[in-house]
């Protein structure tokens, strides 16, 4: 039996391989495998990787970032976590390379996601998944887009609600996420050079709530057609949350609120 190789019984009785290797005492788990040859191939090309640093290697420094191409049939997530741990002494279990002031997550040879150290903690236990073009993690049973660390909502919409700063969308750093539109239901708008917020409800299409001074009081303005309309259809909304002004605030703002007389109306009728 080769070195790093562990012979394993399933409850059926088939026999699979589990196979680790040893590197500055951390003990490190490379996968199971049915085939003992692939098995046996894991392990000695771990060991290959960890002692020839010329040969596999990352080359990191930002807006450059590549790594030598990871060996036929090795997991790129554990040949990863093998060049971080030997490159930074930090054992990380999600394939996850260390920078000066940042971080890069590995999901593919082709997507290479930028975080602040901020995240780090998060995504050492997190591992992310693709599905859709979207990013999501599996946090207490719940598959979590990635961009609700950002404050963006799950429908939210790339370059109508929220834009990357520096035109790369693999770059989750907060200084390049900017959110246009946070709030369920508002949209910024302009006219003659000034913004405005203007709301909107879905009732068998979307109809508009109004457009007011700031996002905050359009937000409240979505909440309120909410609460007229859901007795009403029976669909539940889900309503803005907003931070920033308190609860007799938001009640001011919400008796004074104006909503379209349009939307009124189709509500009497409804």
């Amino acid at each position: 039996m080769a070195a790093g190789v562990y012979t394993t019984t399933k409850k059926d009785g088939s026999t699979y391989y589990r196979v680790s290797i040893t590197y500055q005492n951390k003990h490190i788990s490379l996968g199971s495998f049915y085939d003992y040859a692939l098995a046996s191939y894991i392990y000695e090309t771990a060991r290959e990787i960890l002692q020839n640093p010329d040969k596999y290697y990352f080359f990191a420094e930002s807006g450059m970032e590549s790594f030598h191409s990871c060996p036929e049939n090795f997991p790129l997530d554990k040949y990863i976590v093998l060049l971080n741990f030997r490159e930074n002494h930090i054992y990380i279990k999600t394939p996850i390379f260390l920078c000066k002031n940042y971080f890069l997550y590995i999901l593919n040879s082709e997507t290479i996601l930028t975080f602040n150290t901020d995240d780090l903690f998060y995504y050492s236990n997190h591992k992310i998944l693709i599905r859709g073009g979207y990013y999501y993690v599996n946090d207490y049973g719940m598959q979590t887009s990635i961009l609700s660390r950002y404050g963006i909502r799950s429908h939210a919409v790339k370059d109508r609600d929220y834009i990357f700063r520096n035109g790369n969308e693999h770059d989750y750093r907060y200084e390049n996420i900017f959110i246009i539109n946070k709030y369920n239901g508002v949209f910024q708008t302009s006219k003659k050079g000034r913004i405005f917020y203007r709301s909107k409800i879905h009732i068998n299409g979307d109809f508009i709530i109004g457009t007011y001074d700031s996002e905050e009081e359009a937000a409240v303005a979505y909440n309120k057609a909410a609460d007229i309309i859901s007795p009403i259809n029976g669909v539940s909304y889900t309503k803005n949350y907003i931070e920033n002004i308190s609860a007799i605030e938001y009640a001011a703002i919400y008796n004074r609120i104006r909503i379209s007389k349009k939307l009124l109306e189709h509500n009497k009728l409804s």
